[in-house]
């Protein structure tokens, strides 16, 4: 689809691009006038409406040095879909990626040559994007975001959940009219004739909204992109609170607030707009006008607002206190249900984080002595951090394909290197699942860890595959530089999931990329795993135990920005990422610089 014509001054081309899932989104783009664009301006449209209806902020910004784009989110506008549907928030978030790389692989910009201006609904994918991803954009405006809309009617969250779960997926139509999201009369009944709104949203959606939108407000010091918030005075769509909260908890070195009195929700389409419009501009260029730079984060693990939460997290409450009673109790439970259930027995025995636990939670069979314990074990097995841990395994197996065809393409060999590997499952059933037969089998498998049960089990499971002629597991330290040393065969692909995780000093984590940077040859490729939030956390640190001997399993997140500047300083660039769809564990690849 390719289609130009003149929009005001601009000349717009209707275009479309691919998503991860093969599904062609619409989108407009307003080339710039200069021959070398100062940089790219990327707009993300309200819930309910499309990128026409920001036609005339390209006008209004008066940045004719810049490209702009616009799409229509899938079930909106002229994209695809059913009409304010989407699969889950994840992949709509993931879209916003798909959509920044598209722009980036077809017009030559990076993503420091990139701003974003994003309203409501919108700003909410944005914002999740950007913590979630880690991008290294240039600025981001995000105008009433949607952290938490008003429904007005009481209980109507917890009905809506419940009609959800009984009778599934269904449709909510707006009860916002037109005349309470702007002043401007204009606007105000092109909305109403505009055949391309759409005025239902899918629950999924709207629940799913509400979900990561508290999850991105409470963990907003993980953003650093520099950011200005506009916020509608009089807005009747959604809460101011969370906005301000999002604001405080920012942890952008360079952020700016702005309430604007009076302003209805459509705080770009308002009535008296060119404020708004003035202050994005100005903060923009600004921020063009200025050289790149991100805060480095490579010693967040000393200075960090995760170190503050950790320490938190391992001060042992009195057990005289409310709090303490209620952890020991819990604790107990446990030792309770370990009687019973298979995998919290486990637990206690090897560590809730042992590569012995994690190949019980791939494996997904409950088990116990009786029916009681087998449906102990079931919701153990069932809890939000191992069906996190589950679909990691699915995107790591996802990734080494991805790793494996480019490493054909190029006419390299495909020699494995795992330096943490448990038992090693999630590299063996990826090759195990490979399609393309014997001839898609890599050239060599390493496997190493440090316990030797965890050698002795992923041996077995070598056997048991079939793969022992080209696969070998060792005993080794993936914090010990020489381990990476003397190696029979480079690495062409390294892998590391689930070890830096469970270490909170970043110099064990140089130690370890650094290695890897010494071991795979460049053009070789490098996965690795991130965990930027967890729901859990202090459950897991109060009633858990590590497989160090027992100790309370007390983790210090990273976010994704932390994890993929360790992995860059030690001469690696992202290529790809995943994330489950609760945005507690990410996959990333990285490419071997040269």
């Amino acid at each position: 689809m390719e289609t130009d014509f003149l929009s005001g001054e601009r000349i717009v081309e209707e275009k479309a691009f691919t998503t991860h899932d093969n599904v062609e989104l619409f989108y407009r783009y307003w080339p710039a006038a200069a021959e070398q664009p100062k940089g790219a301006v990327v707009l993300f449209h309200r819930g309910h409406e499309h990128s026409g209806r920001l036609t005339h902020i390209v006008e209004e910004l008066q940045m004719p040095e810049y490209a702009f784009y616009a799409w229509d989110a899938r079930g909106h506008g002229q994209s695809p879909g059913e009409r304010g549907y989407s699969p889950c928030i994840s992949s709509s978030i993931r879209d916003v990626q798909t959509f920044i790389e598209h722009i980036s692989n077809t017009y030559s910009f990076t993503e420091e040559q990139i701003a974003v201006i994003a309203q409501s609904v919108g700003a909410v994918l944005v914002s999740a994007w950007v913590h979630d991803y880690a991008p290294k954009l240039r600025c981001m405006v995000l105008a009433s975001p949607a952290f938490k809309v008003k429904l007005y009617v009481p209980l109507a969250r917890s009905g809506l959940k419940l009609i959800q779960k009984g009778r599934g997926n269904f449709f909510v139509n707006s009860y916002v009219k037109a005349k309470f999201l702007t002043h401007d009369p204009e606007r105000i009944e092109s909305f109403d004739n505009d055949p391309l709104v759409t005025r239902a949203i899918s629950s999924n959606i709207l629940l799913s909204l509400y979900e990561t939108a508290e999850r991105i407000v409470s963990d907003a010091a993980a953003i650093t992109v520099p950011t200005q918030l506009l916020i509608s005075g009089s807005d009747w769509v959604v809460h101011h609170k969370p906005q301000h909260q999002f604001y405080e908890r920012l942890g952008s070195m360079v952020k700016e607030r702005h309430i604007l009195d009076g302003f209805y929700h459509d705080t770009l389409g308002e009535k008296d707009r060119h404020v708004a419009i003035d202050k994005a501009r100005h903060f923009i260029l600004k921020s063009f006008s200025e050289p790149y730079s991100r805060q480095c984060l490579l010693n967040a693990d000393k200075f960090g607002f995760t170190r503050t939460e950790s320490d938190k997290l391992a001060t042992p409450n009195s057990i005289l206190s409310p709090e303490g009673l209620y952890w020991a109790m819990y604790r107990q439970s446990l030792k309770i249900g370990g009687l019973q259930s298979k995998g919290i027995k486990l637990g206690h025995e090897t560590g809730f984080d042992s590569g012995s636990t994690l190949d019980y939670v791939y494996e997904n069979k409950p088990q116990g002595k009786s029916f009681f314990g087998k449906l102990i074990d079931k919701n153990y097995l069932n809890a939000i951090g191992w069906r996190g841990i589950r679909q990691r395994k699915v995107h790591i197996e996802e990734l080494l394909q991805v790793a494996f065809s480019k490493l054909r393409e190029q006419g390299k060999p495909v020699d494995i290197m795992d330096i943490a590997s448990g038992h090693g499952r999630y590299i063996l059933e990826a090759i195990e699942h490979s399609s393309g037969g014997t001839q898609s089998r890599p050239n060599s498998i390493l496997l190493r860890d440090y316990s030797d049960l965890n050698v002795e089990k992923g041996s077995q499971l070598i056997k048991q595959k079939g793969l022992d002629d080209i696969a070998q597991f060792i005993k080794a330290d993936a914090f010990e530089a020489k381990s990476y040393s003397n190696l029979e065969t480079q690495p062409t692909l390294g892998v590391v999931s689930g070890l830096y995780e469970l270490f909170a000093d970043n110099a064990l984590l140089q130690v370890s990329l650094a290695g890897f940077a010494s071991a795979i040859q460049p053009g070789g490729y490098l996965i690795y795993t991130g965990q930027p939030w967890h729901p859990q956390l202090k459950m897991i640190a109060k009633a858990l135990t590590s497989h160090r001997q027992g100790d309370a399993w007390v983790m210090r997140r990273r976010s994704q920005e932390e994890m993929d500047q360790l992995v860059s300083a030690a001469g690696f660039t992202k290529i790809e990422q995943r994330i489950d769809p609760f945005g507690i564990f990410t996959v990333s690849l990285a490419i071997r610089n040269s």
